[in-house]
């Protein structure tokens, strides 16, 4: 899955911790799913989501891996 989080936290001014914390996991989760080496679960997905003010649909986008 690819995703926009750095280009949405950014334009809403948040820090990977601050974003972290109020999503109420760690600043490394945070850059994994960044990194595109973690996909987040579903209610964490909402949670950054609601979080960011952005559907998920605009955050996520479904890649499958290695195209």
């Amino acid at each position: 899955m690819e995703n926009r989080i750095k280009e949405l936290r950014e334009r809403k001014n948040l820090s990977q911790g601050k974003l972290a914390e109020l999503c109420n996991v760690s600043r490394q989760t945070i850059n994994a799913i960044e990194n595109n080496k973690y996909d987040p679960s579903l209610p964490l997905a909402f949670k950054i989501s609601e979080t960011l003010g952005f559907s998920i649909e605009e955050i996520f986008k479904y890649k499958e891996r290695g195209k």
